[in-house]
């Protein structure tokens, strides 16, 4: 039984959902439009204002697809209506991040800058506070695409134990090694 394919998601005001014959799903909104491919299995309904997700048989595969398709359609619907956001904390001293027209500069200890381009459906903002460390915002609305660019931000330059320099999410908590012990005498 999947409990997250069975819910049935509401349609907040302002946003519409369409079905095509080749379980071609688009959401319209205020924001945007997203399209997403549905698995020809399974079943995608629209009523007024609820939208549901079924599955013809209790195969596994099936089942799998159920609250995958589900949580797709369900965030399209989210992020054409709300949007997205993920925040970017560089932590070290000397790391810098500047953003101009889709391109991230990132400044993190290496010997050369790292130019980033970010695709065209993202916003992308730097935050540089005296006293703060420098912040990267993120904003959509496709939540993957978000958080596929966030992970590759974040992979140029993993936060390291001992002093905790790097690139994390904002309120993430990194586990701490103690480092050396006392000498020895």
């Amino acid at each position: 039984m999947s409990r997250i394919g069975n819910k049935i998601i509401v349609l907040p005001a302002g946003v519409s959902v369409n079905v095509a014959d080749s379980n071609l799903v688009s959401v319209k909104g205020p924001k945007g439009t997203l399209t997403q491919l549905v698995d020809s299995d399974m079943i995608v309904a629209v009523e007024g204002t609820d939208v549901s997700v079924k599955r013809p048989t209790e195969q596994k595969r099936h089942k799998a697809l159920h609250g995958l398709y589900r949580s797709l359609i369900n965030n399209m619907i989210i992020g054409v209506d709300q949007g997205y956001k993920k925040e970017l904390e560089i932590i070290g001293v000397g790391y810098k991040a500047t953003a101009t027209n889709n391109v991230l500069e990132l400044q993190l200890g290496y010997s050369h800058n790292i130019f980033m381009a970010i695709p065209t459906e993202i916003k992308v903002t730097t935050i540089s506070e005296k006293g703060q460390n420098p912040k990267v915002v993120l904003e959509g609305i496709d939540k993957e695409l978000i958080g596929s660019v966030a992970a590759k931000i974040k992979s140029l330059r993993k936060v390291e134990p001992y002093k905790g320099k790097g690139i994390r999410f904002v309120g993430e908590v990194v586990r701490r090694k103690a480092g050396k012990s006392a000498s020895k005498k």
